[in-house]
C-alpha cells in the first residue's frame, strides 16, 4: 500500500484522513443524498465501502436490524469474492481466519452394505492455477465486519443508520433528487422521507424497493424440503474437516462443510419432499428431526450434537427478477435508472453451491464504479444501463446452473447391483462438481461484447487474459525494490481503470519499442484517454493506472531508464511514484509465458474498475484505446 503522498500523518496508514467538508456521520441522516442503500448485508456493505472512498459522493447506508449483522446464514466465499477482497485491503486477515477449503470428498451407499457409507472419492477442491487464491469458509457476519472496518478508515468515515425501516418509494420525472424514499425507525415508530439520486435496494427476497418499481421474484420450487444447522459436535465419521458430500440409500443426501475455529460444522441435510404448492413450515420440522435424519445418513459412524449454534429449514426454489432496475423494458434506452436492486433482492437460489453471497456482492461491485463514475461526472448516465444488463445474464446463469445442481444432489443414488438405474450416479455427482469447479470459484463469469467490453480481435495477443473474464493475477517483481509480488494486487477498489501494459521484444529505453511509444502517447497526445478524462490538476493517475511488465530482468534497468508515465510526480509535493513498473519473476514461472502473452509485440491489456478485463489491445492501437474510452467517459466538465 502506498501512504503519506500529501504529507505524513501519524498511526494507522491504512485510515485516511477525514474529509474535513464532511458533516459527522453521527449527525443523522440527511434530507438529501446521492445514494442511498437499503440494506446492509454483503451486497449494501460492497457497495457502500466502494462508494465511501469518495468524499464528494454522499452515500448513506440504512438498516432494518438495530446494529451490525452477530450470525449470518452464508458462508462459502469463493475464489473471486478473495480477488475482490483484496482489492478492498483485507484478503490476508480474512485467510487467517477463515477455513481454507483444500479438498471434497464424497460418499455413497457401501457396496457390501448399502445400510453403511463409504468413501467413493476425493478431488481438490479448486484446480490448480484457477486462482491464486483458495475457496474458504467464513461467517457472513466476519465479512461484514470487515466490510464496516473499510468504511469507517474512509475519508468520509461512513457508517449505517440502524433502525430505519423503507415503507416506500416514489420517482418523480425531474430534478436533481428525484427518488423520495419513505422510512420508518422501527423503535419510535415515527416517519419521515429522505431524497435521493440513486436508490439502491439489497434488502434481501422481500425486498420492499424490488416492490416499489413493480419488479417480482418469479421461478419455481423443487419441492424438497431441507435443513440447515451449524454445529459442535463429536464424532468418529474420517472427513468431518473436509468438504463433503454423501449419498445414502434411503436416508437422503447430506453435504458436509468444515468452518472456522476448528470445531464449527455446517450440515445440509435432505429432509422431506414437499407436495406441489406445500411450504415447508406445514411439516413442523425441529431441530432434533434434521439431527436424526443426519445420523441416519452417516451410519454407521457416530454423531454426537454437543451444541447447536443455528438452524433452519428451506425448500429448494429458483427465482430471478426480469431486469435489476427501475425502466420498463418498452423504455430500454429512453429513460434513465435511478433505482436498481442486487443481491437476493433480485435472485434467490439454493445454498449448496455457494454461490448467494458471493453473486451478490459481485452485484454490487459490478454496481458502485459506475454510480461513482456517473456522479463525479466521468461518464454519462448511459453507463448505469450495463448493470441491469451485464448482472442480469449472470443471475439467469446462476438460476440455471443451481437448478440442476439442486436436482442432482435432492437424487437418491443409483443401485446398479439391483438393476435400480434410477437416480444419479455417484460417479456422475464427481464428474459433475469436477466440470463446474469454474462456476464454484465464481470464475466463470465473461460479459460478452458491448459497451465496456471491447471485441476479441487481439485476443491472441494475450489468450490468458480473456475478454470479458476477470484479470488473473500473475507473479511479478517490483523494479523499484525487487519486491516479488501479483500483478493483479495492485488494484484497489478505487474506481480506477487499469492498464496493463506487457511490453515488446525490444528494450524500452529504444526509440523502436512501442511500450515506449504507448507511454509517450498516453503522457502527450490530445487524444490520450489519460489527457483527456483526467480532470485538472488531479494526480496523472488518478483515473487511469498504468503498469507495465517488462521483458528484461530487474536487475538490468533502473527507473532512471523508464519513460516519465512510469515513475509519474505526484501530489502537492510532486514525489515520485516507483511502483509502476515490473518484471518476470524469475523465481517463478514467467508471467509471459503463463499467460500465452505475445513476447515479440506485447499487449495492453485494459481492465476495469471491477477487475474484468475490457479490452486486449496491440501497445501500437492508440486509435483503438481511444476510441474504446470515447463511448462511455465524458472529459471533466464536459
Amino acid at each position: 500500500m502506498q501512504s503519506y503522498l500529501n504529507g505524513f500523518y501519524p498511526g494507522d496508514p491504512e485510515i485516511a484522513p477525514l474529509d474535513p467538508s464532511l458533516p459527522a456521520p453521527s449527525s443523522g441522516l440527511p434530507d438529501e443524498v446521492d445514494v442511498l442503500i437499503v440494506g446492509s448485508g454483503p451486497a449494501g456493505l460492497v457497495l457502500a465501502a466502494q462508494l465511501a472512498a469518495f468524499p464528494g459522493i454522499r452515500t448513506r447506508i440504512v438498516e432494518r436490524r438495530a446494529g451490525p449483522l452477530q450470525m449470518g446464514q452464508a458462508d462459502g466465499i469463493a475464489c473471486r469474492s478473495v480477488e475482490m477482497f483484496d482489492a478492498f485491503g483485507f484478503s490476508e486477515r480474512l485467510l487467517r481466519e477463515a477455513c481454507w477449503v483444500n479438498e471434497t470428498v464424497f460418499w455413497k451407499p457401501d457396496s457390501a452394505d448399502r445400510s453403511r457409507i463409504a468413501r467413493s472419492g476425493r478431488i481438490q477442491d479448486v484446480e490448480d492455477g484457477l486462482s491464486e487464491f483458495p475457496h474458504v469458509i467464513l461467517n457472513q457476519a466476519r465479512v461484514q465486519d470487515f466490510l464496516l472496518e473499510v468504511m469507517r478508515k474512509s475519508p468520509t468515515r461512513l457508517e449505517p443508520d440502524y433502525g430505519l425501516e423503507v415503507t416506500s418509494l416514489e420517482i418523480a420525472a425531474g430534478g436533481a433528487y428525484p427518488v423520495t424514499v419513505s422510512l420508518r425507525d422501527v423503535e419510535a415508530g415515527t416517519a419521515r422521507t429522505v431524497a435521493a439520486r440513486y436508490v439502491i435496494g439489497c434488502d434481501g427476497a422481500r425486498s420492499t424497493v424490488r416492490a416499489s418499481i413493480g419488479r417480482a421474484l418469479a421461478g419455481d420450487s423443487a419441492n424438497q424440503a431441507w435443513g440447515v444447522m451449524d454445529v459442535l459436535a463429536v464424532t468418529d465419521y474420517p472427513d468431518i474437516r473436509f468438504k463433503s458430500l454423501i449419498q445414502s440409500a434411503d436416508s437422503g443426501n447430506m453435504l458436509i462443510i468444515p468452518r472456522e475455529g476448528g470445531h464449527l460444522v455446517r450440515l445440509y441435510i435432505e429432509m422431506d419432499e414437499l407436495d406441489p404448492g406445500e411450504r415447508v413450515a406445514s411439516r413442523t420440522i425441529t431441530s432434533d428431526d434434521v439431527i436424526a435424519t443426519a445420523k441416519r445418513i452417516m451410519h454407521p459412524y457416530a454423531f454426537d450434537v454437543r451444541d447447536i449454534v443455528w438452524w433452519s429449514v428451506y425448500e429448494i426454489g429458483q427465482r430471478l427478477t426480469d431486469g435489476f432496475d427501475d425502466v420498463p423494458a418498452e423504455l430500454a434506452g429512453e429513460r434513465m435508472p435511478r433505482v436498481f436492486v442486487a443481491g437476493d433482492a433480485c435472485h434467490t437460489h439454493s445454498p449448496k453451491a455457494g454461490q448467494g453471497m458471493n453473486v451478490s456482492m459481485q452485484d454490487a461491485f459490478n454496481l458502485g464504479w459506475k454510480l461513482a463514475a456517473v456522479l463525479e461526472g466521468r461518464s454519462p448516465q448511459s453507463l448505469l444501463q450495463t448493470y441491469s444488463e451485464e448482472r442480469h445474464a449472470v443471475a439467469q446463469r446462476l438460476i440455471d446452473f443451481d437448478r440442476e445442481w439442486a436436482a442432482m444432489i435432492s437424487a437418491r443414488p443409483t443401485d446398479p447391483e439391483n438393476g435400480d438405474g434410477a437416480g444419479v450416479d455417484p460417479a456422475a455427482l464427481q464428474r459433475h462438481f469436477e466440470q463446474q469447479g469454474r462456476f464454484t470459484a465464481g470464475v466463470a463469469t465473461r460479459y460478452a461484447p458491448a459497451l465496456l467490453t471491447g471485441s476479441r480481435d487481439w485476443q491472441d495477443l494475450a489468450p490468458g487474459f480473456p475478454v470479458g473474464e476477470r484479470f488473473h493475477s500473475v507473479p511479478v517483481v517490483r523494479i523499484g525494490d525487487a519486491k516479488p509480488m501479483h500483478l493483479g494486487h495492485v488494484a484497489e477498489a478505487d474506481g480506477r481503470w487499469r492498464l496493463y501494459a506487457f511490453a515488446d521484444g525490444v528494450d524500452p529505453r529504444d526509440p523502436a519499442s512501442r511500450l515506449s511509444a504507448l507511454c509517450a502517447f498516453l503522457a502527450r497526445s490530445e487524444q490520450s484517454p489519460v489527457r483527456r478524462f483526467t480532470p485538472t490538476g488531479a494526480d496523472v493517475d488518478a483515473v487511469f493506472d498504468l503498469r507495465a511488465v517488462l521483458q528484461v530482468d530487474h536487475t538490468r534497468i533502473d527507473p532512471s531508464g523508464l519513460p516519465s508515465l512510469l515513475v509519474p510526480r505526484k501530489g502537492r509535493f510532486g514525489l515520485i511514484d516507483y511502483e509502476k513498473a515490473f518484471a518476470p519473476n524469475g523465481r517463478a514461472e514467467d508471467a509471459f509465458a503463463i499467460r500465452g502473452v505475445d513476447r515479440e509485440n506485447g499487449c495492453l491489456v485494459v481492465v476495469r474498475p471491477d477487475q474484468y478485463v475490457a479490452h486486449v489491445l496491440p501497445l501500437d492501437a492508440h486509435a483503438e484505446l481511444a476510441e474504446f474510452f470515447a463511448r462511455f467517459m465524458v472529459s471533466p466538465g464536459g
